[in-house]
């Protein structure tokens, strides 16, 4: 992709997140949106997989037709909130590979720690596509970024709902290689660390906890 960060404006994605971030909106309601607005996204992010042409019969001729190309797509799940995200791609793209990265944030510094790592092989010969709703301190992204990298991965980018300005520098310092795509910039970050305005805790409202 050619440029560092695409905030992607159409009026479908600009509509659906707006009643995201809604207080009033339901667990349900907020399940459903997240994964037709990751559909939407994935659109944007996939922008420039490679193509190649195969040989194919339509009912009236024989034509060389466009295909992607290369071996399979995978997508990194930033759990818990990633899987959000990565359920509506893979109706999308159901031939991806998948895999996982489990990290939170320690609530008092603000850095992430890792419990769970498991991704495909061969990830330096495939696109990857880490998704996580949240761009906030950058912290887990960029350490996510870099636990892929150690394992190969050399075509990666980063797809997110909301980013914070603070976390869109953290992964330009860290990660310039790695293009962010997202459906809106907001404001700023307040002092636990929280996207304002946001929506609040996209695994909570995802997932109904507290």
């Amino acid at each position: 992709m050619k440029t560092h960060l695409t905030v992607v404006d159409h009026p479908l994605v600009q509509h659906k997140l707006t009643i995201m971030r809604d207080r009033e909106t339901s667990t349900a309601s907020f399940r459903q949106l997240l994964r037709e607005i990751s559909q939407l996204l994935a659109y944007e992010v996939t922008r420039e997989l490679p193509l190649t042409t195969k040989r194919i019969e339509t009912p009236l001729c024989p034509m060389d037709a466009p295909a992607i190309d290369g071996k399979k797509l995978v997508l990194v799940s930033i759990l818990r909130a990633g899987n959000g995200l990565l359920d509506g791609i893979l109706e999308l793209v159901p031939a991806a590979r998948v895999g996982f990265v489990g990290l939170y944030r320690d609530e008092e510094t603000l850095k992430p720690v890792q419990y769970y790592y498991k991704v495909p092989a061969e990830l330096g010969d495939r696109p990857v596509i880490v998704v996580d709703p949240m761009l906030a301190t950058g912290n887990s992204s960029a350490a996510a970024i870099d636990l892929l990298k150690a394992s190969g991965a050399k075509n990666l980018r980063f797809l997110c709902l909301l980013a914070a300005p603070e976390g869109i520098k953290r992964m330009r310092e860290a990660h310039p290689d790695v293009p962010i795509v997202t459906a809106a910039v907001d404001e700023r970050l307040d002092d636990n660390g929280y996207i304002v305005p946001g929506l609040g805790d996209a695994g909570d409202r995802m997932f109904g906890t507290k």
